[in-house]
């Protein structure tokens, strides 16, 4: 495992150098999931037993996967944000799957290289699962913010039933006909994860294509404790903006000048900080269970507890990334705020994912449990 953080470091390296290559609409980062796939990481999120080493399921190794994401994100935030897809996708269909299903997928992953991604938002319209007997569906609708359209091969694209439940399905997108619409996506930011709006309309699955009993993509924890794979990815850049601030003021031959080292010491107590945060989350995402979130068949007493402590970590990290913008913003100015450096580029990417949803309401979901708590607060975090 040590082997893969370390390796994931040195994509890092790689990624940054490449990231403005794929800065702009409908690029994406093939040649970054190329090394990706070279280094073992598509495959890695599966169990031992299936070719991989338990990466994000085996709740064990969570510290090891928040470093890989931050690691990758460090190096850009495009393919941090669908590897983290894909992570989420595999740790699903382990959790949820049917032995059938999880082998199946598993040699898509592993043996076929296929990316996979949990496309779960969707408009007005959303997306409707339609039986048609004898174990057959039919997919109406549309799903947005499509991360990594046209190179995520399985995605999730979850929907309704007929009585209004909400049901996991993953569309082997390189068997079926979508529409696919780019000019739906048109931001400042994130450019190259390519996150499309996608008609899915006359797509026919297999029973077999459906993960899990309606409602469960919703049962909690797994929900809400995967935010921390997001945040981590989300410190990465950070910390790169860190480096870059620094190394600015050093070119600019500024070090000595006082209100710099005040914004690069707070800058460093803010990243310390998530990085503090990130590795208490994967203690105590270890410490809950030995499976990621737990068991679906089994019921935790300490489930809320473990929801308020990854939304706790997940709203200090994005209040750590906007303080190391802002901080960024003021010590490097207008010049550094130009392309072709990396700052800008950073900033709006960064800026742009952090704006995941339900951030208040994260926040009072904490308060809420620790106002029904009767725990004293140096025990209330403990499992």
């Amino acid at each position: 495992m040590a082997n893969l953080v370390a390796r994931a470091s040195e994509l890092a390296e790689e990624f940054a150098a490449g990231a403005a290559a794929v800065d702009y609409n409908g690029a994406f980062p093939v040649v970054e999931f190329d090394g990706i796939a070279a280094a073992g990481l598509l495959a890695a999120p599966l169990r031992p037993a299936l070719g991989g080493c338990g990466l994000g399921i085996d709740a064990r190794f969570t510290r090891e996967l928040l470093l890989i994401l931050k690691a990758i994100g460090r190096g850009n935030l495009a393919v941090g944000r669908v590897y983290e897809g894909h992570v989420n996708a595999l740790q699903l269909i382990q959790t949820f799957g049917t032995p059938e299903q999880i082998d199946r997928y598993a040699r898509d992953a592993r043996d076929r290289h296929k990316i996979f991604g949990v496309w779960n938002a969707e408009d007005s319209e959303g997306l409707n699962i339609v039986p048609l007997g004898d174990g057959r569906y039919r997919l109406a609708g549309s799903k947005t913010f499509c991360s990594g359209a046209g190179y995520v091969d399985r995605p999730f694209a979850n929907g309704k039933l007929p009585d209004g439940s909400w049901q996991m399905c993953i569309v082997p997108m390189d068997e079926v006909h979508t529409e696919s619409d780019p000019s739906w996506w048109q931001p400042a930011g994130m450019r190259a994860t390519a996150s499309y709006k996608i008609d899915f309309t006359g797509v026919e699955l297999d029973r077999a294509d459906l993960i899990g009993e309606p409602g469960d993509y919703m049962r909690q924890p797994w929900l809400t404790a995967g935010v921390v794979r997001f945040a981590s990815v989300q410190l990465g850049a950070a910390e790169a903006l860190f480096d870059l601030t620094r190394e600015f003021i050093r070119g600019e031959n500024r070090t000595s000048y006082p209100f710099h080292q005040e914004r690069l010491g707070r800058m460093a107590i803010a990243i310390e900080t998530g990085n503090l945060w990130l590795r208490a989350a994967a203690e105590c995402l270890s410490d809950y269970d030995p499976q990621f979130a737990g068991e679906p068949n089994q019921v935790c007493a300490e489930a809320d507890r473990l929801l308020a402590y990854a939304n706790m970590m997940r709203t200090t990290v994005e209040q750590v990334c906007m303080d190391a913008i802002q901080l960024c913003e003021r010590s490097v100015g207008t010049r550094g705020l130009l392309p072709p450096n990396p700052i800008e580029r950073i900033v709006r990417d960064l800026t742009l994912y952090l704006r995941q949803p339900a951030y208040d309401a994260a926040i009072a979901g904490v308060g809420a449990y620790v106002l029904a708590s009767e725990t004293p607060v140096e025990r209330l975090w403990k499992f």
